[in-house]
């Protein structure tokens, strides 16, 4: 069918073919083309074969000026369609250079596709991570204003990374007002979030730390788990240096003091981390009494062997009821070596020179802590057993630094 189908077409070619040849026998025409001295004559038919040639020649020249300026560059290498490889070649090194950490070759290729791009938001950001990296900040401050300037929708995107990258150059005050700004329009959302919560922790802004906690849980910025650390994190900054920096004398201080643990629900004020921090803040500013009597209390109802340790380095208003209590909680606890190191250090209160040796022995059968070993060594030097105090003090100190037992053998001088 197809082999007809090419007959037919080759007939009326030639037929065509024919009858333009008889048509060009019979009727030759003439044209004639006269201006000032100029004088053009012809046939017809030769006329019109003049004028096919001459456009199948502007034809093909303007099809070779086109292949010539948007070839794929084999004519010509700075084509567009070489240019659009070129860019597709730029951001797939760029983003492979970021992440291997060739910075210099990550600025480089990230820059020249986020200029050719439409969305080149992620190139700028790429590129200003990368000029940070080398230390070239002006560089990186001028490729998030052009960010913004070609996508001024994508605001928040590049202010989190202007404030990640002020934060990384230390200035934590640039960067806390960038993050406030974003807070404030872009209310509850998780990055900024975190980033302000992030930010509070490295200053230690306690009590900003405590007023973001309401965004966080609305927001969702954090897990539950990871929250509550963090505010019991803050409940912590908050209280150890409650009053520092405020201007007044020792009792303003206590009343800051207890203000801010006032502010702690009910069940923060029960937990072991929390009393801790409170009572040893107490007993820093000279209120060892309610710190004692706070203790007490706390240890009664729930034993904690953070704070049987720290309840030894309080003197209450009857060191004498101190020891029997802590007594009584050692039936429970025969082996927390914290609490025989508080024992011992209640009967020194009490000076039970002899009971209070024998406690710090037994501490140290539990656990070899530097503190224990420096408690007894200075009781037995009071004593006299200098001897024996030397070592203890030897061997604590060879748990604080573990090199100090490997000292190398050097000649020493005789004893005289």
């Amino acid at each position: 069918m197809k082999r007809v189908y090419l007959l037919l077409v080759v007939l009326a070619v030639v037929a065509g073919l024919a009858l333009l040849g008889l048509a060009v026998a019979e009727h030759k025409g003439y044209v004639l083309f006269a201006y000032q001295g100029f004088r053009y004559e012809s046939s017809l038919w030769a006329f019109l074969a003049l004028v096919a040639v001459a456009w199948l020649s502007l034809y093909l020249l303007l099809l070779l000026l086109r292949l010539v300026i948007a070839s794929g560059g084999l004519v010509n290498p700075w084509s567009r369609l070489h240019g659009r490889r070129r860019a597709r070649l730029a951001r797939e090194q760029g983003f492979l250079d970021l992440a291997e950490g060739r910075w210099a070759n990550a600025l480089r290729h990230l820059r020249r596709a986020a200029e050719v791009e439409k969305q080149p938001l992620a190139y700028y950001l790429g590129a200003a991570r990368a000029a940070h990296q080398l230390e070239q900040h002006e560089d990186a401050e001028q490729l998030l204003e052009q960010a913004l300037k070609r996508q001024p929708q994508a605001e928040l995107a590049v202010a989190l990374t202007h404030a990640e990258l002020q934060m990384a150059q230390g200035q934590v005050d640039a960067a806390l007002q960038t993050l406030q700004a974003m807070n404030e329009r872009h209310p509850y959302h998780p990055l900024v979030l975190r980033q302000l919560q992030a930010l509070y922790v490295q200053r230690g802004d306690w009590s900003a730390l405590l007023g973001l906690l309401p965004e966080l849980r609305k927001g969702k910025a954090l897990a539950d788990a990871p929250l509550n650390e963090l505010e019991r994190q803050a409940w912590c900054g908050r209280l150890a240096h409650a009053g520092q920096g405020d201007e007044g004398d020792q009792a303003d201080t206590l009343a800051v003091l207890a203000k801010a643990w006032q502010h702690l629900s009910a069940a923060h004020r029960q937990e072991p981390e929390l009393l801790a921090v409170y009572a040893e803040r107490l007993r820093v500013l000279g209120a060892e009494p309610e710190a004692e009597e706070l203790l007490h209390t706390a240890l009664k109802r729930s034993y904690d062997s953070r704070l049987a340790r720290l309840y030894g380095l309080l003197r209450g208003r009857d060191p004498a009821r101190q020891l029997h209590a802590a007594e009584g909680w050692l039936k429970q606890h025969p082996s927390d070596a914290s609490l025989l190191l508080t024992l011992g250090r209640l009967c020194l209160q009490c000076q039970l020179w002899g009971k209070a040796k024998d406690y710090l022995d037994a501490s140290l059968v539990f656990q070899r802590h530097p503190e224990t070993y420096a408690e007894l060594a200075r009781l037995l030097a009071q004593l006299g057993e200098t001897e024996q105090s030397n070592r203890l003090f030897q061997e604590g100190l060879g748990l604080l630094d573990p090199r100090l037992n490997s000292l190398p053998r050097l000649p020493a001088p005789s004893a005289t």
